[in-house]
């Protein structure tokens, strides 16, 4: 009760980053935005929408131009949720993940179409917890390319499964059903190929050339003196997993200085040359369905989707928008919403990174007032404004 009472007075607080220019930002349909526009519609939808603390992130030429964060890591604690909180990244871990794959097809050591059991040396089903899928040889045609494209077959996670079993839900490549399990497994081909860890991968690849301190797959003790808490839709604060085991589908602990500056790195061509780049984010499979997740995950979608032609590419969700293609991951769990979007062709990109469950309930009047991005699939994401009963 402590905790909301505070909120109600406190929804909006905001970290300006020192060391950010005050420089407008321009948006996809032509807008001038000046910081203190950014900092104004932001404060609003915040305190509308009651969500904990947000951090904002608008890419232009490349480049970072306006980094800032929004209200609490720790409400208790009157703690501000600053550039250099650690906050949970939850699934951009895939599409961070995703480059790392992309690295190894460029140097020759893995191949998207080729069996990941070949990588292995065995059968799929003698791997340690994956003796599911024994009597089932589909495995057998199990490649990098489904895994990232989301096209394997298998369940997002076993345990969501009545029984908790893991199993082929359809044919392999026939069609996209989002999968954390097929991440894990090609981290276990990646691992093997590179004869090394995830953890010491990330960081020999990305983090160290990149100059990033404060990402990690698991949690860091530098971590401790900042980092966020996540907090329900009544702005209760949950409990902070500290994950000590790396996972390629979901265990990621960024800042938002970080992980805005990955993207930048990533527009500018330092994580990929630009072919690598292009592989990664073109359309692999189509998205016919409604929704991403839950009963509506394979009912036909509304036109609206069809007109954007969304798909998925290699660890990206892309789509096709007025100015260009764009290419998207988010990230999402308990307490949890992030969303990043890149329009190439524009070299704009934004991202949202959020301690709070009700954050995506504002994430499409943020991509269109900040952006001018309306061609984001709203309704496949469950992006349902706070408001949306009153239109």
């Amino acid at each position: 009760m402590k905790a909301l009472l505070f909120l109600a007075g406190f929804w909006a607080a905001t970290q300006p980053l020192a060391a950010q220019p005050a420089r407008p930002f321009h948006t996809l349909d032509g807008r001038t935005l000046r910081p203190a526009d950014v900092d104004r519609t932001v404060r609003q939808l915040l305190d509308s929408a009651r969500v904990t603390g947000l951090a904002v992130a608008l890419l232009e030429n490349n480049q970072v131009r306006y980094l800032r964060t929004f209200g609490y890591r720790n409400v208790a604690e009157k703690a501000p949720l600053e550039p250099g909180t650690a906050m949970y990244g939850a699934s951009l871990s895939k599409a961070v993940f995703a480059c790392l794959v992309m690295q190894l097809v460029q140097t020759g050591q893995l191949n998207l179409d080729k069996p990941l059991h070949e990588y292995l040396g065995r059968p799929i089903p003698e791997l340690p917890g994956w003796q599911d899928l024994a009597g089932d040889e589909r495995w057998r045609r199990l490649t990098a390319r489904m895994v990232l494209s989301h096209t394997t077959g298998l369940p997002n996670w076993r345990w969501i499964e009545p029984d908790k079993k893991l199993r082929f839900k359809f044919e392999p490549g026939a069609r996209y059903g989002y999968s954390g399990e097929g991440l894990q497994l090609l981290q276990v081909v990646v691992e093997t190929i590179a004869g090394k860890p995830l953890l010491q991968l990330s960081e020999e690849r990305l983090w160290q050339p990149l100059g990033l301190t404060r990402t990690s797959y698991v949690w860091q003790p530098a971590f401790e003196a900042n980092y966020a808490l996540g907090y329900d839709e009544q702005g209760q604060p949950l409990e902070k997993r500290h994950r000590h085991t790396a996972q390629a589908a979901g265990s990621l602990e960024t800042t938002p200085a970080d992980y805005a500056a990955f993207l930048a790195a990533l527009m500018q061509g330092r994580v990929l040359p630009p072919a690598a780049l292009a592989e990664m984010t073109r359309p692999q499979i189509r998205i016919p369905f409604r929704a991403q997740f839950g009963p509506l995950a394979t009912v036909a979608a509304p036109d609206s989707n069809r007109t954007v032609q969304l798909a998925y590419g290699l660890g990206w969700g892309v789509f096709q928008t007025p100015y260009g293609p764009a290419y998207f991951k988010e990230g999402h769990d308990d307490g949890w919403e992030n969303h990043s979007v890149v329009f190439p062709q524009q070299k704009k990109a934004l991202l949202l990174l959020s301690n709070s469950a009700n954050a995506d309930k504002i994430f499409r009047p943020l991509l269109a007032q900040l952006l001018g991005d309306t061609a984001t699939p709203w309704q496949w994401e469950n992006y349902v404004p706070y408001n949306y009963a009153e239109k």
